[in-house]
């Protein structure tokens, strides 16, 4: 790859980026679950998906499969590790996950971010007088908040999580919750977890939750298909050729061995090109969670929302309480914390 590709990877990573997966080539057909999923109507092949100025043709966009909790946390965890990933459609409590959107949304309000008479659970962005840092402010003491501790260690997900983590499940201190207004460009690009997590156990899971319905043209997260072997394969190259940096530079995501931010890619369509793979969307609602292995690759999309609704979403880390932890982790989440 050139020095002018629109793919940010770093020279550790050009040994395989121009290569398909099998022996990790990434799979072309969908299964009978995503096509009864598209043929339900989802509309997520109908809908725009942009970034970075970039908009993913139709033909590289997929639906993300759905999974009912119900299953079991044996057939749970097999598509976890078959697929990288796995949407668990309405294991939390829809009315409760609302509610607290509608509590979120009421305490950044002050900032000016939210479009006053309407129920702040809607969250309709205000058309002006945003006070980004005093919104910033807002969101760090919310993330420290009781509220949003409990929100994140409800005893429903706690359970679920001891069953899938086959022990007792720890919670990442560092938790983080985004909001993305309507209409800006703000989108989050590809990469993969334990590039920020290097410094404890690979056997991490996270755990993205939408806080209210999240449609795909929101720009929830979007899923490259099957790429945790791609992911596992990027983090072997790079451990193969870290032997010369110290232990601090090793897990860390900004070493010189690192894209810019630990990112892989910023163009997600040329993404999908490269490795003849799809972004797999979803119209997500108020009370799923979606949990995907620390290698999956991923990213977010515009909030293209017509109705102005701001997305709100958290992500959280947990792990079995018994693997190495990774010390960094172990601070509340602050603006700019370079993790």
């Amino acid at each position: 790859m050139s020095e002018k590709s629109s793919c940010n990877f770093p020279p550790w990573r050009l040994a395989h980026v121009t290569s398909k997966l099998e022996a990790g080539k990434v799979k072309a057909g969908m299964n009978e679950m995503s096509i009864a999923v598209n043929a339900a109507g989802m509309g997520v092949t109908q809908t725009p998906l942009a970034a970075h100025g970039k908009t993913i043709p139709a033909e590289r966009l997929g639906p993300l499969a759905p999974t009912d909790p119900g299953i079991g946390i044996e057939a749970i965890r097999r598509r976890y590790e078959e697929d990288g990933y796995v949407w668990l459609s309405g294991l939390l409590p829809r009315a409760e996950v609302i509610d607290f959107r509608r509590w979120v949304f009421t305490h950044l309000a002050e900032t000016g971010l939210l479009a006053l008479g309407h129920d702040f659970a809607l969250g309709i962005a205000a058309a002006e007088g945003f006070d980004w840092n005093l919104a910033n402010r807002r969101l760090m003491s919310i993330v420290r908040s009781a509220a949003y501790e409990g929100f994140c260690a409800q005893p429903r997900l706690v359970r679920f999580m001891d069953a899938f983590v086959q022990g007792i499940s720890y919670l990442h201190k560092r938790k983080l919750m985004r909001y993305v207004q309507p209409g800006t460009a703000v989108a989050t690009p590809a990469h993969y977890d334990l590039v920020y997590l290097r410094g404890g156990t690979s056997r991490l899971v996270t755990a993205w939750i939408p806080i209210g319905d999240i449609p795909a043209e929101m720009g929830g997260v979007v899923y490259l298909e099957s790429s945790h072997a791609l992911g596992r394969r990027m983090e072997a190259e790079f451990q193969a050729n870290s032997g010369t940096l110290s232990p601090e530079e090793r897990i860390s995501a900004y070493n010189n061995h690192m894209a810019e931010g630990g990112w892989i890619s910023k163009d997600l369509p040329d993404m999908a090109e490269r490795f003849d793979a799809r972004w797999l969307a979803a119209d997500y609602e108020a009370g799923d969670v979606v949990l995907h292995s620390p290698y999956m690759i991923h990213a977010a999309t515009n909030n293209e929302d017509r109705a102005g609704r701001l997305r709100l979403s958290t992500d959280i880390r947990y792990q079995n309480v018994d693997d190495e932890i990774d010390a960094r982790w172990s601070n509340h989440w602050s603006l700019g914390d370079m993790l």
